[in-house]
């Protein structure tokens, strides 16, 4: 494992936003939706593509708030353009399990 810096950790900057719209991504090379994501009046409504869809339906994402890096480029996915990085984990039954806040957080909060 490589070790970085706290000051390289504060360069990552990662927000709370509340999904609002999930559809399919039906180009992606693996199960993936695309989603628009509302940060709050500071960072506005971005989109993603994420790789939730073997773990949720789109009911299951829809006004779930969840943690994403907000300072990537954004980033050409199958023709989409991917603005942040919603963040998961390996869930232990398989997939990937969507990284959220325990509580309900202010949108576009900072995670430190």
């Amino acid at each position: 494992m490589e070790k970085i810096t706290f000051e390289d950790f504060e360069k990552v900057d990662i927000r709370v936003g509340e999904i609002i719209e999930v559809t399919d991504f039906e180009r992606a090379k693996f199960p993936t939706y695309k989603l628009k994501i509302n940060f709050g009046d500071e960072i506005g409504i971005k989109q993603s593509s994420a790789r939730f869809k073997s773990n949720y339906t789109p009911e299951e994402l829809l006004n779930k708030q969840c943690l994403a890096v907000v300072n990537f480029e954004p980033k050409n996915i199958a023709g989409f353009l991917s603005e942040v990085l919603v963040l998961g984990i390996d869930a232990q039954k398989g997939g990937i399990s969507i990284v959220r806040p325990v509580d309900e957080a202010v949108l576009g909060a900072r995670l430190y």
